[in-house]
């Protein structure tokens, strides 16, 4: 195979990378590492820019993508393949922007230094190029995937790409629309990763529309789907500005973060507690007649009540800030007619959805299917 697979032959190349690929399929790392021993990567990288014969360069992608699954993910992202693999997100073969996609999506998948590279070849442009075609639902998804792999390590600089980009503009419609859930889980994560930085940041979150989307999957979703919502809403709730929180409760937020208290996962009700901690320090500061407005509105839908039940939580963290938050706003109960109260818009608008034809097919994996 090897010796086919440097020859000037293209059917003898084609065919020797089918054989590579099918070796691929049993998913083991000595595999791989005959593979790599072969020293035949940079042929394969190579295979990515033969424009003239596109089956050769379906099948070099997809055994780098393959590669770039396993344990030696780095030595796919260097060995010059990120680049070919870029520029084929614009080829005009569905099937090869779909296998790029797959490829880069791997690349991007665990180390930072791999990330980088893939951004650094500015993968993210001709990504979020692929939104705007009528593409079909499998590649919506592994395009929606390989994106929140750029951002998987909430690295500031990484998540900025991305902002500066516009993501946020093509991540509403997957939110709002009734698109599969593993889309939706992505679309959220990629949020949930910007909302974590800056000011800025959840500005940005703001202003692209995508928070009563966000709210209406956390009161509607299944479990998976409110889990990444319920992120990112903690995240942009932990770090926002009082006008940012005004807007995050005007949209109902309240109601629905108060209920993750109730969820089986420390980290993510920690989260819950810091976005509700920084909600009614906002409270405090803008109160008017003795009476914060936000803890107002937790004792209403309930959320003191899910306070008061963490108390007896086996978690010293969770324990000490839900005393932090009832001794500093809960000292005296609040009235619940105190004329000055503004009123709740737990009710938030509904977000509009509209059907889809397609199937849901699954994840990606690492072998993806020759056609779409």
């Amino acid at each position: 195979m090897v010796e086919k697979i440097w020859s000037d032959d293209t059917t003898s190349q084609l065919e020797a990378t089918v054989q590579f690929r099918k070796l691929l399929s049993d998913e083991k790392n000595s595999t791989v590492i005959e593979i790599i021993r072969a020293d035949v990567l940079p042929r394969f990288s190579d295979f990515l820019s033969r424009h003239e014969h596109s089956q050769l360069q379906m099948e070099a992608a997809w055994v780098l993508t393959n590669i770039a699954a396993s344990d030696y993910t780095l030595l796919v992202a260097e060995c010059g393949a990120v680049p070919r693999l870029v520029e084929l997100l614009g080829s005009a073969n569905a099937n090869i922007r779909h296998q790029a996609t797959w490829a880069l999506g791997n690349i991007s998948a665990d180390l930072p230094s791999c990330r980088d590279i893939v951004l650094e070849h500015g993968a993210v442009t001709p990504l979020l190029a692929l939104f705007s075609e009528d593409m079909k639902v499998p590649v919506l998804r592994t395009a929606t995937w390989a994106l929140s792999n750029l951002c998987f390590g909430k690295l500031p600089a990484e998540v900025q790409v991305l902002v500066e980009n516009d993501i946020l503009t093509y991540l509403a419609p997957l939110l709002a629309r009734n698109y599969p859930n593993s889309i939706k889980k992505q679309a959220c994560l990629i949020v949930s990763n910007i909302a974590t930085g800056s000011n800025d940041n959840i500005q940005a979150v703001i202003d692209a529309d995508v928070v009563s989307p966000l709210i209406f999957l956390l009161k509607t979703s299944e479990m998976d789907i409110k889990v990444e919502a319920a992120w990112a809403i903690s995240n942009a709730a932990s770090g926002g500005s009082s006008d940012q929180i005004q807007y995050l409760v005007s949209r109902g937020c309240l109601e629905p973060l108060c209920n993750v208290l109730t969820y089986q996962d420390d980290d993510l009700v920690y989260s819950c507690l810091e976005g509700l901690q920084n909600i009614l320090e906002a409270g405090k500061q803008g109160q008017e007649s003795g009476v914060n407005p936000y803890a107002h509105f937790i004792l209403e839908c309930g959320g003191l009540d899910k306070l008061e039940d963490l108390q007896e939580v086996d978690n010293d963290t969770i324990y000490k800030l839900v005393m932090k938050l009832l001794e500093g706003y809960w000292d005296e109960e609040v009235s619940d007619d105190d004329p000055n109260l503004p009123t709740s818009n737990d009710s938030a608008e509904t977000v509009e959805t509209t059907s889809e034809d397609a199937a849901q097919p699954a994840e990606p994996s690492v072998s993806p299917n020759e056609t779409e």
